[in-house]
């Protein structure tokens, strides 16, 4: 069995269930109690923070613990637009965003926001320019992921929170499910106010992640409640969860460079072989991508059926997000960079982690080469 479905969710390192068995069983108390068991939990608590903080250098009265990337996402943006709306109603994102980021920005405009979805070119990046031609003194938030997770685009986030830093009632807001453990990002050299990390992305757990939020920056909660959080996220926290997350992270970063010299040796072999027949077309741009995503179309086949037949050789991949899978709809990214509909139902994600090899390559190529092969006969 080879995966290739990394970018939907990762295996979780067996250190990582191990914390999460131990906390669970052993630290079970409620931080919030006074007895002991409270405080033990607390500590943890604590700790944890303090650890997510460093390995992101970053203060940690700036670290909130979530359930993972659709609430960090959706407590970014809601939290800033109900928070700061007596400054202005207008707030900007992409039109290839996570329908994490994409919905919540639609529900705002259900409410009177004014939203730009600034496009993007061929390739898939959005030009900081272009961002802010679009900014106006009714703006309050830029919200744009770091890496896409469909065609693995990187976007232009060190310049466009510098060009920020010029509109000083502009927060920024960072989508980094897909870069971290990655690509690197440096959250106070990019000069951005708000980040979102999930844990089962980077082989942590699925309900783990954290919202940074920059010092300073102001946040609606859309939990009301205990005041956890700093008041941020009502609700007992997931301390077994939360010293996992911050276990994970670690072992992320840690392996980090290794990594990814791998996945991009990897990807380039793959890319390389793949872009040689005839049937296919990559989608995701040479240069300024991520070492882990490649996308491609394969013509005349729908992505569905090509996942189900790649399935049956052992091989494990995906047509768009796993959020969207399941619609039925072709990838609104492919759609943006200038694809037809029928080009985008035909597309196929393969996405790595550190636990592929290089070895499964040429087994991969056959199998996809394959595949196009049998359906070819099924189609005549």
């Amino acid at each position: 069995m080879i995966y290739l479905d990394n970018s939907a969710t990762t295996k979780p390192y067996n250190e990582v269930i191990q914390s999460f068995t131990k906390v669970a069983t052993t630290y079970y108390g409620n931080p919030s109690s006074l007895h002991q068991f409270g405080v033990q939990a607390e500590n943890l608590l604590s700790r944890s923070r303090e650890q997510v903080a460093e390995l992101l250098h970053v203060s940690s009265n700036e670290i909130i613990f979530t359930s993972g990337g659709t609430e960090g996402n959706n407590l970014a943006i809601k939290g800033v637009a109900m928070q700061y709306k007596s400054r202005g109603q207008h707030i900007i994102t992409t039109n290839i965003e996570h329908d994490s980021v994409h919905e919540p920005f639609k529900q705002l405009e259900s409410l009177g926001f004014n939203v730009t979805y600034v496009p993007v070119d061929s390739s898939g990046f959005v030009s900081p320019a272009a961002i802010e031609s679009a900014i106006t003194d009714e703006t309050i938030l830029v919200s744009v992921m770091h890496v896409n997770n469909e065609i693995g685009t990187i976007q232009p986030i060190e310049e466009i929170g510098q060009m920020l830093t010029n509109y000083s009632k502009v927060l920024f807001h960072v989508d980094h499910v897909q870069g971290i453990g990655k690509v690197p990002l440096s959250l106070a050299d990019h000069k951005i106010d708000l980040c979102t990390l999930s844990g089962h992305k980077i082989h942590g757990l699925k309900g783990t992640g954290i919202l940074y939020k920059r010092n300073g920056v102001q946040l609606h909660p859309l939990l009301s409640g205990g005041s956890q959080e700093m008041q941020h996220r009502s609700g007992t926290e997931n301390v077994p969860g939360i010293v996992a997350f911050a276990k994970t992270l670690r072992l992320t970063l840690e392996h980090a460079a290794q990594n990814q010299q791998k996945m991009r040796k990897i990807k380039a072999e793959l890319m390389d072989k793949l872009s040689a027949h005839e049937r296919i077309t990559i989608n995701t741009p040479n240069e300024h991508s991520a070492p882990h995503i490649i996308n491609f179309t394969a013509q005349g086949i729908k992505g569905e059926v090509f996942v189900h037949a790649l399935e049956e050789k052992g091989v494990f991949v995906s047509t768009t997000s796993a959020c969207s899978s399941k619609r039925k709809k072709p990838s609104k990214t492919l759609l943006a960079i200038g694809k037809n509909y029928e080009e985008a139902d035909q597309s196929i994600r393969l996405s790595l982690s550190g636990l592929n090899d290089y070895n499964e390559v040429t087994p991969i190529v056959n199998a996809i080469f394959t595949v196009i092969e049998d359906l070819k006969k099924v189609m005549r």
